[in-house]
């Protein structure tokens, strides 16, 4: 049977010297993690960016003491051990799968980090037999720790001044870049598809039918949106960030707003389906209305009166077209 981790050392197995070589790894990755993280943050987050910057080179800094120390002991050859090598051993989230996140989520990611090494160097110093290297690695988890609280403290004091600043302008990056284009297609998708179904299911009557029609409304609605969102603008002179990301806000969101009315047809009972989908209509209109309150900051009287009432215009002239 194939065993994907049987290659892999673990932790308690490796000697003195390739907990030191891993140490030295695992630093220099930290660091060269924190300085991409203060590189892709410099332009629009320079408090952060500093925050990073800083964090760097205290890592770098460990890593120069873990390699000071494993010369005295070892000598000038550190083997080539990593963290993918050591079964259980704590891992890190490749860079492109955090660069997307908004920035609470990035330094939160820093946490994480400083406190899996600060349990690392625990667990290091326990096992170490050596005096001089047992200090070393219990000085590194002290520091750790340190760290994490200095991420804390830095996140809680960047609520003031630079960082709120900062916080407002990811989170007005965030409405830009994923709210404005999902709330639109929302609406699109919600709306703009009411009509073409419901006349389908008074003109008919038959579920299957609709279900059919509703279904190819809502993914052409997602296509036509996503596609167009993405071309229209390329986001540099706007600022409203990556066309890719928008257009996949945009056309995905189109498509679910069609498909939340779409998918009771394929119950086969016309009335209980149709029953159902005038309900979740109606949770989507009001949804609608919530999301513009809430990111958008519009009042939410006049949001309800904006989506409800369009809503129902739209439900009613399928209706009517339909029973017709």
């Amino acid at each position: 049977m194939f065993q994907p981790f049987a290659s892999r050392r673990r932790f308690r197995d490796l000697s003195e010297a390739e907990v030191l070589a891993l140490a030295i790894s695992s630093e220099e990755d930290d660091a060269r993690i924190y300085a991409t993280y203060a590189e892709q943050l410099r332009a629009q987050f320079p408090a952060t960016a500093e925050m990073f910057d800083k964090m760097a080179a205290q890592e770098d800094g460990h890593r120069q003491l873990l390699i000071d120390r494993f010369k005295a002991r070892f000598g000038k050859v550190i083997p080539l051990i990593r963290r993918e090598h050591v079964a259980g051993y704590y891992s890190r989230r490749p860079v492109w799968l955090v660069e997307n996140l908004g920035l609470d989520r990035i330094r939160a990611e820093a946490e994480r980090m400083e406190e899996e090494a600060g349990q690392f160097y625990v667990r290091a110093a326990q096992a170490s037999t050596d005096a001089d290297t047992r200090k070393l690695l219990g000085d590194l988890a002290a520091a750790e720790r340190t760290h994490e609280q200095i991420a804390e403290k830095m996140q809680a004091s960047l609520a003031d001044g630079e960082g709120a600043k900062e916080d407002e302008k990811a989170r007005r990056q965030f409405v830009l870049t994923w709210v404005q284009p999902g709330l639109a297609g929302l609406m699109d998708g919600s709306v703009s598809t009411l009509a073409p179904i419901f006349a389908t299911a008074f003109a008919t009557q038959n579920t299957a039918t609709t279900f059919t029609v509703a279904l190819a409304a809502s993914v052409g609605a997602g296509i036509s949106m996503g596609f167009t969102e993405y071309a229209h603008d390329d986001g540099v002179i706007s600022g409203r960030g990556s066309p890719v990301k928008r257009g996949i806000a945009s056309g995905v969101m189109t498509a679910v707003g069609g498909l939340g009315h779409a998918l009771p047809y394929l119950i086969p009972q016309f009335w209980t389906a149709t029953a159902l989908a005038g309900f979740i209509v109606f949770c989507e209109l009001w949804a609608i209305a919530w999301i513009q309150n809430r990111y958008m900051e519009t009042p939410f009287t006049r949001a309800v009166f904006q989506v409800v009432l369009g809503g129902a215009l739209v439900l009613a002239a399928g209706i009517l077209i339909g029973g017709g």
